[in-house]
């Protein structure tokens, strides 16, 4: 099966479907620093870094032998849970799904998989979810849609992500199964190097052997890793990181140490939240604002902790500045849960 990620971002989606079996030959991506990242991992995928409303099909050299599945996410911010001012009809990038489906009509691949945020199907009372579905429908596809938590796909993260599969055969394909047994923060991090406030190295050792089933997958035969870079905070956040045990949050901080916020009352949970190593990571999205600490560091997470986080194998480098790299890793669909949804593909196929 051939693969065509579009707003692929760096790459996670197009991981999960190589994990499946899926050959991706081409890929579209606005991004330059994406882009980078990308095609520095993928260098057996042709990389068009243009606007989404620029690219068409016929550019493209394809061969019908082989079924072809379409796949990618469109900008998500808009129907996010914790961005409410985006998310309206008036917004521009919300309505860059509609170019997913001008590219799915000019391709008629047997597959679509389209994903987007929780939030997608609930926007403005799932205007955009049921626009998207009817289009997909009126082309002639038989569709599933799932609402899928990463953590019950060996991803160490709570993290929804709604899927929409589609199939020009008729075929409509089952929920993928959970796995047995969900991943923990400190399975997923306590082998990577220890890491000071503001850290920046790009290659280290790790600290000790593989420590987790979950850490000997994610390091492969390597025996350093890369992207340690961490925010550098001010000591006046330092001071506030004490305060906050596992799982803890702002709450747990003195409102004598937040009087800069205007009304620290309307900060959401997520907001100075320490992971607990027991559990799922929260999610990770953009970590670096809403100041997401490690679980036994008083600092922000690196960027191959997230990475980790996310299921991106240790050998997956990412490129760019440091926000470019954060943003990178917070906006990207976890690859393991990617595998799952490709993987049905492949047994239904």
């Amino acid at each position: 099966m051939i693969g065509i990620d579009i707003f692929s971002g760096c790459g996670g989606m197009t991981v999960g479907a190589k994990l499946a079996g899926i050959q991706v030959k081409y890929a579209v991506e606005l991004n330059y620093h994406c882009a980078s990242t990308y095609s520095h991992n993928h260098t057996d995928v042709k990389m068009i870094n243009t606007d989404i409303r620029k690219f068409r099909v016929h550019d493209l050299k394809l061969s019908k032998r082989e079924p072809i599945v379409l796949f990618g996410g469109p900008p998500c911010q808009g129907f996010s849970k914790s961005n409410q001012k985006t998310k309206n009809k008036q917004n521009e990038n919300n309505w860059l799904f509609k170019e997913f489906i001008r590219v799915a009509k000019e391709l008629k691949p047997d597959w679509i998989v389209f994903e987007n945020v929780g939030g997608f199907s609930e926007s403005l009372e799932g205007f955009f979810f049921k626009e998207t579905l009817i289009n997909f429908k009126k082309m002639g596809y038989a569709t599933s849609q799932f609402l899928l938590n990463a953590s019950n796909y060996g991803v160490p993260q709570n993290r929804k992500r709604v899927f929409i599969v589609c199939s020009l055969d008729g075929i409509t394909i089952e929920e993928p199964k959970a796995t047995t047994q969900k991943i923990n923060v400190g399975e997923a991090l306590y082998d990577l190097p220890n890491l000071k406030n503001g850290a920046k190295f790009s290659v280290l050792p790790y600290n000790q052997k593989p420590h987790s089933a979950y850490s000997k997958a994610m390091r492969g035969k390597l025996e350093k890793s890369t992207n340690h870079f961490v925010t550098q905070n001010s000591e006046e956040i330092i001071k506030r990181y004490k305060y906050v045990p596992q799982g803890g949050n702002w709450e747990n901080i003195p409102i004598k140490l937040m009087q800069n916020y205007k009304d620290v009352s309307r900060c959401h949970s997520g907001i100075y939240h320490r992971l607990d190593e027991a559990k799922p990571s929260v999610v990770i999205g953009n970590y670096r604002k809403n100041m997401l600490i490690h679980p036994k560091e008083n600092r922000g997470l690196s960027v191959r902790e997230a990475a980790r986080l996310q299921s991106f194998e240790d050998n997956y480098i990412f490129k760019g500045f440091l926000t470019d790299q954060q943003q990178q890793v917070g906006n990207a669909v976890p690859p393991y849960l990617a595998k799952a949804v490709f993987s049905e593909i492949i047994n239904n196929n």
